[in-house]
């Protein structure tokens, strides 16, 4: 076969002439079903009836047990939106656990909207371990992360958040691009709608069990940059804490909401900026200066005994009515370069300008569609609109 003919089957996907689902039936990787199955959001009932076999086909399939047919993978592949060459094996594979992963919203996600989380995350590793071939990646610099690092950060929030400070040898100050500083010590941050109209149910969420820390935000919160920020904080903060323990936990949510606090806005800092009163102009320029909410900071006043409990619910409850009213608009993540995540699209971009790779080239790696690539990259379809004239 020549090297033209495989690059048109490999486009083609579905289309594959029926001899590369044979050879790809002798190397089926079960993982591989079960990971797109994940992805499309669909259960073993659904791709069952969409391929026509039954439940216990596919369950047969993806334990192993008995391998699907070249047509039955040809008919999966179409079913999945991937190419067939996809579900064959031999190439990394990261499985993460769904119970190793800190979902901000665990109990508003669904398991299969949470599986569809993790299969993304698996692939975010696969792009990272794929372009690290390529571009040198900054070194993990997350306290303890490495199997050979002894560093420890300290046990609580508060404290942690100011070693950690200390160590990334960020100031006493306000942190400006908090994305950007934390793909500076090889964290991989990404951005994109990857689970479609669920992606705002899923929310945001981490794991420290990939080869690399990962953050997993969502465009939904990056409306509000300083929203997004906290969140970004948060998942920092599960990271350092939260290592090596189950997540769910409603304690652990509020040690990564005060690491974020900290971590942000350093009490010691912060107090002698905040306001006796609340008062929405000087709020606003504290907001401005050290990239967080007002109604953190109105938490941030209470915390700290520079307004009362009372003073600070109503201070809510204004802050509710001026959003309202729109006086007070959000100002989008996307605004700020900083606050975006770019890591794996730079590196990218890096390989493709040196001219050691292309689009296709690391599609053709990873198995995958090129607008598969283009969403994990971060990076719009470039398929052509069609107009009427």
């Amino acid at each position: 076969m020549t090297e033209r003919s495989q690059l048109h089957l490999f486009r083609t996907g579905a289309d594959s002439a029926p001899a590369t689902a044979v050879v790809v039936a002798d190397v089926f990787d079960a993982g591989r079903l079960t990971q797109a199955r994940q992805l499309a959001g669909l259960t073993k009932a659904a791709v069952a009836e969409q391929v026509g076999v039954s439940g216990a086909a596919v369950s047969q399939w993806e334990s192993q047990t008995s391998p699907p047919r070249p047509d039955h993978l040809v008919r999966l592949a179409e079913v999945l939106d991937v190419p067939v060459e996809f579900f064959a094996g031999g190439r990394p594979f990261a499985r993460l656990d769904g119970s190793a992963a800190h979902f901000r919203s665990l109990r508003s996600t669904r398991a299969s909207q949470r599986a569809k989380a993790v299969a993304f995350v698996e692939q975010v590793w696969e792009l990272t371990y794929a372009l690290e071939k390529y571009v040198q990646f900054p070194p993990v610099d997350l306290p303890g992360f490495l199997p050979d690092d002894t560093t420890r950060l300290p046990d609580t929030p508060a404290a942690a958040a100011r070693a950690l400070r200390l160590h990334w040898r960020l100031g006493i100050g306000p942190i400006p691009h908090l994305i950007r500083t934390m793909e500076r010590h090889g964290i991989v941050a990404t951005m994109v709608p990857f689970a479609g109209a669920d992606t705002p149910t899923i929310n945001a969420f981490s794991t420290s069990r990939m080869p690399r820390p990962l953050i997993v935000l969502t465009p939904d919160r990056s409306s509000d940059v300083y929203w997004h920020r906290f969140t970004a904080a948060h998942e920092l903060g599960h990271l350092v804490l939260h290592r090596d323990a189950a997540p769910g936990d409603a304690e652990q949510e509020r040690e990564a909401d005060a690491f974020a606090a900290e971590f942000l806005t350093p009490a010691e800092q912060i107090h002698e900026h905040l306001p006796n009163r609340f008062d929405v102009k000087a709020l606003e320029q504290i907001s401005q200066e050290w990239g967080v909410s007002l109604k953190s900071l109105v938490y941030r006043c209470r915390e700290l005994g520079t307004i009362s409990d009372a003073s600070a619910r109503r201070a809510y409850q204004r802050l509710n009515h001026l959003y309202e009213l729109e006086i007070i608009a959000p100002d989008p993540a996307t605004n700020y370069p900083g606050e975006v995540p770019s890591l794996l699209a730079k590196a990218f971009e890096l390989a493709e300008s040196n001219g050691t790779l292309t689009a296709v080239d690391l599609a053709r790696e990873l198995k995958w569609k090129i607008p598969r690539l283009r969403l994990l990259l971060g990076q719009p379809d470039e398929r052509p609109v069609l107009r009427l004239v």
